[in-house]
């Protein structure tokens, strides 16, 4: 039995959001039937689902990431192991617990975009502008817990939506059937997220999120959208620079020894080239690439040669640029480095490419960690988490060999 009263305790809830529907770059012929469906599915903000259509299950109404899997098991066992499952985590954990309603409902808007995520957070949060009442019973309590789950994209009003069939559907289909469309295979249905509106956030006159338009100025977006890299054959896998099959599709790597300018000296080169990513290599700040060259002999002896970084380095208060080394599509990152060639034995030169998906989020969180004695020790606890996650995602994505010249 549905508790009483709830829909309305919902429905008035304040959800605030800084970053209003992306005011989206005009795209190649644009189809404005996509444009007025995203308009609506993605209104700021998505409004409550309201009270479940009268002749639907329990099963058919409820809103959680186990439920879908009762009969989308392919599907929600690729989302489990993708990003878009773990945008909840104790990296923003930690951080609404030292937010307000309104600033935290502007990082809500993308990590759990649901008007009852939204609600069962301000509950946690015991902000002034939660519900008074329990969640209905197609809310689970940890509904906000999973991030981005598939009612944030699929589920509106209880209807569900999706793209065009591409098999046979089974009858009947339960929940009333989907709305179909094209939006689902459209590169603006990610842009929601994955751009920030012109007026958003920038570092040094570069918006803080802008893969959209990064896509949109590239070779590729007349051919393929983000959904062609990152749910190939519809898979809800959602990969990217924290997979290293990913970073081997977005690369083409050479790397040659040559003769140097003097005797007993060469010349190491390596070029990284943008060619399978669709924007730039990484797309935004948080990532970085190592690209280290070292002179290594059959003992396992070690030289170092050269050390360069891939991308847009930025201070932890977000207000600063280091650097900017990023790929563009299409263009190339060339490391040219002379050095010495030792005397005596069999060397040759090594090429590692070392990826720290998180590594802005690395230094943000061991910065906050010099601030311990303010917080909480529940804070603190997500906190360390959130670091030692962070570290974890750090791997070795290619290592290549040169033989030195004659």
């Amino acid at each position: 039995m549905r508790r009483p009263g709830l829909a309305a305790s919902f429905a008035a809830l304040a959800l605030v959001a800084l970053l209003t529907a992306c005011d989206r770059a005009p795209a190649p012929n644009a189809d404005q039937a996509v444009e007025a469906f995203l308009a609506r599915h993605w209104a700021e903000p998505i409004p409550p689902q309201g009270t479940p259509p009268a002749g639907y299950t329990a099963l058919e109404a409820a809103l959680g990431v186990a439920d879908c899997a009762q009969c989308h098991a392919a599907q929600w066992e690729q989302w489990r192991g993708s990003l878009h499952s773990h945008t909840m985590g104790p990296g923003i954990q930690w951080q609404l617990r030292l937010m307000g309603q309104e600033q935290g409902n502007r990082c809500l808007r993308c990590h759990a975009p649901l008007a009852e995520q939204k609600a069962l957070v301000a509950l946690q949060q015991g902000w002034p502008g939660a519900p008074k009442s329990a969640p209905p019973d197609y809310v689970p309590a940890d509904l906000a817990d999973h991030g981005l789950v598939c009612a944030a994209c699929h589920v509106r009003g209880h209807q569900r939506f999706g793209p065009p069939a591409n098999k046979a559907v089974p009858q009947p289909v339960p929940h009333g059937g989907f709305v179909a469309s094209a939006a689902f295979e459209d590169s603006r249905f990610c842009a929601t997220c994955h751009q920030f509106p012109p007026d958003g956030p920038r570092v040094n006159g570069k918006l803080q999120e802008d893969t959209y338009a990064q896509w949109l100025a590239s070779a590729q977006a007349p051919q393929q959208t983000c959904q062609t890299c990152h749910m190939p054959e519809r898979q809800h896998l959602f990969r990217g620079v924290h997979d290293r099959d990913m970073v081997l599709q977005a690369l083409d790597i050479v790397l040659e020894v040559l003769p140097g300018a003097r005797a007993n000296e060469a010349l190491a080169r390596a070029v990284l080239r943008n060619t399978g990513a669709g924007h730039h290599f990484p797309t935004y700040m948080v990532p970085k690439v190592d690209v280290v060259l070292t002179l290594v002999d059959a003992q396992g002896a070690r030289q170092p040669i050269a050390h360069r970084i891939i991308g847009w380095g930025v201070n932890v208060a977000l207000t600063t640029e280091a650097f900017d080394t990023r790929i563009p599509a299409g263009g190339e990152f060339v490391v040219t480095q002379p050095f010495a060639i030792p005397a005596a034995g069999d060397w040759r030169v090594e090429l590692r490419l070392d990826v720290a998906p998180r590594e802005h989020y690395e230094r943000m969180f061991r910065d906050s960690l010099r601030h311990a004695e303010a917080l909480s020790p529940e804070v603190l606890a997500l906190l360390r988490q959130a670091l030692q996650e962070a570290e974890a995602t750090r791997y070795e994505a290619v290592r290549l060999t040169a033989q030195l010249p004659s």
